[in-house]
């Protein structure tokens, strides 16, 4: 795991932008540096020298897989045609090296990085469906005079870029390519409409600063050096939806049974201890399961936050913990602390977020980086595929009426109501089935307007952004459909953000073993109730493929929290700051934001006249950013 960045300038000039770029990058590769510098001739070293080259490449080492020097990167290839910056994980590299060596490579590393060169070199872009693993890399091909951008399947590894006054830069984290040229701090306009009224972002390759995008999961792009023009990007892998599986459920629950194992297996693959976050929930618990099951002679650290509030899942973390024989270490963090923390936070992420319990998660890889470890399994992306959150039930109901299935509609919604898991099932298969034309006027009568009196709709129409919905027309097959968004735009996109940027502000590289094509592609083609079983169960098929290894009363569990923060809680305890926060002159300048109806909004609020959610966090983060970043909304 690393931080990786470079320039392409129109004309060979200074490259001085290196020290800007490693000192932003630090965070993310403590270990060692590096930069290569190239054209017409090629230069390289770790302590930044005087340097002068149409292209830059730079690179901060956490050291994972073969601590030693031969894993320093940039790495070149012995003829010195690729030049290559890596951040990630190839977890199949040891099973890529041997079919590469019975072609005749050569290796003098037990790095997955020279792997990763040594198969760029042999296959170009068709090697990118061969790996296994979460990655974001450059390579500069000299002979084709070309640079490629890559990032992996379900863009786990961030990978940003942008045109500035003199070139192109692109960096794993925004902030360092604000200290370009020419790189403006203004706000994109419908981004932030879509943050600010639905709590969306990274859903696309445009982010929130209007100058700076991000390449999609599962894409790369080629930058020709010659004429310094991109192409567009290009999908090399896509998750689709095909008709479901004949399996039986038994049949299935094995399938994802092996392959889950499998991955864990992959996931564990490190010279450095490996750790593992813990909530007691269905996906983490059985990440721990796995892990010991897999390496009985582990030794097994655990990283759990525990809730200051009645909605800590502790007992259930200690359940587990005690089952899998780990070393456990807990966090519980104060309202408070949340404040203490916000600015560094808010800086780490780089974007807004969206709701508090983004700080649980914070403060647990600040733990784990107390606790000397550098590898986590963590369980994100479990549940896009697993139908791990309520609004899938009606998702579900929604799938049944559309084909007409109605007894079974009846059924399922009766059998939801006593799921505490799958809360208001027919208001949100509502949601689904309701003709467009009519959610404007829906949202009126139940007080969720597309343009809140508190939004300035001024602003935002006068920049041609259209004030609508992300709702997106599904089929037949509603939970499918649904989940397959949730997993490429709408959930899975900003939690990944969230992931990489709290474990690398603390040095960590957190592993993520649900999300492979195989395992993705297999739960995705399952039919829907294998995922969400007639009787309201989520996660069904899951829960079956790991009976013997999970304890039991977790895969009997109901409820769902995860990391979440007490966050209406903390909003009462934390009102004075809040207020404090709203009154401030930053806000003032943050013209799409009505500062008088958003300050009369969140009076309301706090009196119970209009309920609380998760809009009042996205106002003071949106502040909070603004004022770290300097973000013009000209």
């Amino acid at each position: 795991m690393c931080g990786i960045a470079g320039i392409v300038l129109h004309k060979p000039g200074a490259l001085n932008w290196a020290v800007q770029a490693l000192g932003s990058l630090h965070h993310r590769g403590p270990d060692d540096q590096g930069w290569l510098a190239w054209g017409p001739t090629t230069r390289r070293g770790r302590a930044w020298e005087q340097a002068e080259g149409s292209v830059l490449l730079v690179h901060r080492r956490l050291s994972i897989l073969d601590l030693s020097e031969q894993g320093w990167q940039p790495m070149s290839s012995p003829d010195e045609r690729y030049h290559l910056v890596f951040n990630g994980e190839i977890y199949n590299y040891l099973e890529l090296r041997q079919e590469l060596q019975a072609l005749g490579y050569c290796f003098r590393s037990h790095s997955d990085t020279e792997v990763l060169l040594a198969a760029w070199a042999r296959w170009s872009t068709e090697c990118l469906n061969r790996l296994v693993g979460m990655f974001a890399f450059a390579v500069l091909d000299t002979q084709e005079q070309s640079l490629y951008l890559v990032r992996d399947f379900f863009g786990i590894k961030p990978l940003y870029y942008g045109r500035f006054a003199e070139g192109v830069g692109f960096a794993s984290e925004i902030p360092a390519l604000l200290e370009l040229p020419g790189i403006s701090r203004q706000a994109h306009p419908a981004g932030l409409y879509r943050y600010l009224r639905f709590g969306l972002t990274d859903d696309g390759d445009q982010t929130l600063f209007a100058d700076i995008r991000q390449l999609p999961a599962a894409h790369y792009l080629r930058l020709n050096l010659r004429d310094r023009q991109f192409g567009s990007p290009t999908r090399y892998w896509q998750p689709t939806l095909k008709a479901p599986l004949e399996l039986s459920f038994e049949q299935a629950a094995e399938a994802v049974r092996a392959q889950f194992l499998e991955n864990v297996r992959l996931h564990l693959r490190s010279d450095v201890p490996v750790g593992a976050a813990l909530s007691g929930g269905i996906d983490s618990s059985a990440i721990v399961m796995a892990m010991r099951h897999l390496e009985p002679d582990l030794e097994l650290h655990t990283f759990t936050y525990v809730a200051d509030s009645g909605i800590s899942e502790e007992s259930w973390a200690d359940l587990v913990g005690q089952a899998a024989g780990v070393r456990a270490h807990k966090v519980k963090p104060s309202a408070y602390e949340l404040v203490a923390d916000l600015d560094h936070l808010v800086r780490v992420q780089g974007e807004p977020f969206g709701s508090t319990s983004i700080y649980a998660q914070y403060r647990v890889f600040r733990l784990a980086q107390e606790a000397g470890i550098k590898v986590m399994l963590d369980g994100q992306g479990a549940d896009e595929v697993l139908a791990g959150y309520a609004v899938y039930g009606g998702a579900r109901l929604a799938s049944l009426v559309r084909q007409g299935r109605w007894g079974e509609a009846l059924a399922f919604l009766r059998s939801s109501r006593l799921e505490p898991a799958l809360k208001d099932t027919w208001k949100s298969a509502i949601g689904f089935l309701l003709p467009a034309r009519l959610e404007p006027l829906a949202r009126r009568l139940i007080g969720q307007e597309l343009a809140p009196s508190w939004l300035n709709r001024t602003w935002f129409t006068e920049r041609g952004v259209p004030l609508t919905s992300p709702r997106s027309v599904h089929g037949r097959e509603v939970l499918r459909e649904e989940l397959l968004q949730s997993l490429t735009e709408t959930s899975l996109p900003k939690l990944l953000r969230y992931e990489d940027r709290n474990s690398m502000a603390h040095s960590i590289e957190s592993r993520v073993p649900f999300l492979t094509p195989k395992l993705v592609e297999l739960l995705l083609n399952l039919p829907e109730a294998y995922i969400l079983s007639p009787e309201g169960q989520t996660k069904a098929v899951f829960r079956r493929a790991m009976q013997g290894l999970v304890p039991q009363a977790i895969l009997d569990r109901k409820d769902k929290v995860g990391f979440a923060t007490p966050e209406q809680r903390w909003l009462d305890q934390l009102a004075p700051w809040v207020k404090q926060q709203l009154d401030a002159s930053t806000l003032s300048q943050i013209h799409p934001l009505r500062q008088t109806l958003l300050q009369e909004e969140f009076a309301a609020v706090l009196a119970g006249r209009k309920p609380f959610d998760t809009r009042v966090w996205r106002w003071i983060n949106l502040i909070a950013w603004a004022r770290s970043f300097g973000v013009r909304f000209d």
